[in-house]
């Protein structure tokens, strides 16, 4: 009985040993697999991104400093574009490093230590694609962030699964692609290809099981925490995107309505302005008058001292006749030394006065202080008043008429319209 006894001891503790082992040769399987899973679908996925980065790098890289070809894009208009997508791309990456720091918190709270160091590597790629854009080392920042968010966004959802929200980032290509791209058939085919290696990625989860997961409690959070960082990201990008658009619709709009060099406005938009003024003349009958003004001896000045004193000249004029004016006046550069001055509500005397005012400003400006030479700046003015029957061509030329008397009689005048109203 004791020898049985012993054999069926013997012979229990076989086959938990057995099982034991048998148990550990499943584990190990399943973890062999599931590892040459990750590292297939890793490979798959770095193929698939390098076929997604080679046409972005070398369209994208060059962007801001692409030469003239037959493309119908204006090329000041494609730099433009270029400087707002470079812009946008340093701060993409500052805030995601920012998000790749606070995972590698998350994921060692979560106790996945691989998961965590794996964000140690897309902090430093993120920095080296900011400093990379900084030096204008466009190609390589490029392929630095399509890289590490397509292998980032591939080993996060392999690790944990597709319900963490990883694929998320992938979205974020989206609006990059629109912003920095010139051409209609280069955006679509790459769009196409980002939604292929979504597609992809959500069907081949379909066939495995997340390498490393976690509770379910802990995966929602994560899922949350991509969807709420997604979320505010796009909305920051598109916010910043947007601000630096009106930026740039304001400095074009100062383009073609001031003139450079004196910081007034130029002659398009003094024209638009006198145009309004006279299409408010005629529906309320409000006054309106008008100056032409000239730089005495400009010509003289040029060839003496040069253009460049010239310029300074003008410049300071400039300054000068705003600040002798009403802040509702309007002061136009109507051509090289020619200024017109808009004065609505303002009658005939009461636009002699305000002349006065400028010529007697200007006469009596400290000009070697601005030019360094013993210069007398003086100018003319002719000024005229809107009457029923008038346009802007007949009422600035009334007072064109009245600068060159101005200018026969001795220059450094004010002169007044000779006709009546009509």
């Amino acid at each position: 009985m004791d020898v049985f006894n012993v054999r069926i001891g013997n012979d229990r503790k076989s086959v938990e040993k057995d099982s034991e082992l048998h148990f550990c040769a499943k584990v190990m399987c399943k973890y062999t697999y599931n590892q040459v899973v990750m590292l297939l679908g890793v490979l798959a996925k770095t193929i698939m991104a390098a076929f997604l980065v080679a046409p972005t790098v070398l369209l994208q890289g060059n962007l801001q400093y692409m030469d003239n070809d037959n493309s119908t894009v204006n090329p000041a208009s494609r730099r433009e574009r270029g400087l707002r997508f470079w812009q946008v791309a340093r701060r993409t990456c500052q805030l995601a490093a920012a998000v790749d720091i606070s995972f590698f918190f998350l994921f060692h709270f979560l106790g996945s230590p691989i998961l965590a160091w794996i964000n140690v590597g897309s902090v430093a790629m993120y920095a080296t694609a900011y400093y990379a854009i900084k030096r204008r080392q466009n190609r390589l920042a490029i392929a630095l962030i399509w890289l590490e968010v397509i292998i980032h966004s591939a080993l996060g959802t392999i690790m944990i699964g597709w319900e963490s929200g990883f694929h998320y980032y992938l979205l974020m290509f989206i609006p990059a692609l629109c912003v920095s791209l010139v051409r209609l058939g280069t955006i679509f085919s790459l769009i196409v290809g980002l939604w292929g290696y979504y597609i992809g990625l959500d069907i081949l989860m379909w066939f495995i099981e997340p390498v490393q997961p976690i509770s379910p409690g802990a995966l929602r959070g994560v899922h949350l925490f991509n969807l709420s960082i997604v979320f505010a990201m796009l909305s920051y990008l598109s916010f910043f995107y947007m601000s630096t658009v009106i930026s740039a619709q304001r400095k074009l709009r100062r383009f073609a309505t001031v003139d450079s060099l004196t910081g007034l406005f130029n002659r398009r938009y003094g024209s638009e302005l006198a145009e309004n003024e006279i299409a408010r003349f005629r529906r309320a009958r409000h006054p309106v008058a008008f100056l032409l003004l000239d730089v005495d001896h400009f010509k003289s000045i040029n060839d003496h001292y040069g253009h460049e004193m010239g310029d300074r000249i003008l410049a300071e004029i400039g300054r000068l006749i705003p600040a002798q004016l009403r802040t509702q006046d309007a002061v136009a550069r109507w051509g090289g030394e020619e200024f017109l001055v808009i004065l609505p509500d303002t009658g005939i005397e009461s636009a002699l006065a305000s002349a006065e005012r400028v010529r007697s400003a200007i006469h009596s400006h400290d000009w070697q202080a601005v030019t360094g030479e013993s210069i007398d700046v003086t100018i003319s003015v002719g000024v005229s008043e809107m009457y029923e029957n008038d346009d802007r061509g007949s009422v600035i030329s009334r007072a064109d008429r009245a600068l060159y008397r101005g200018k026969a009689g001795g220059r450094n005048r004010v002169e007044q319209e000779e006709t009546l109203e009509q």
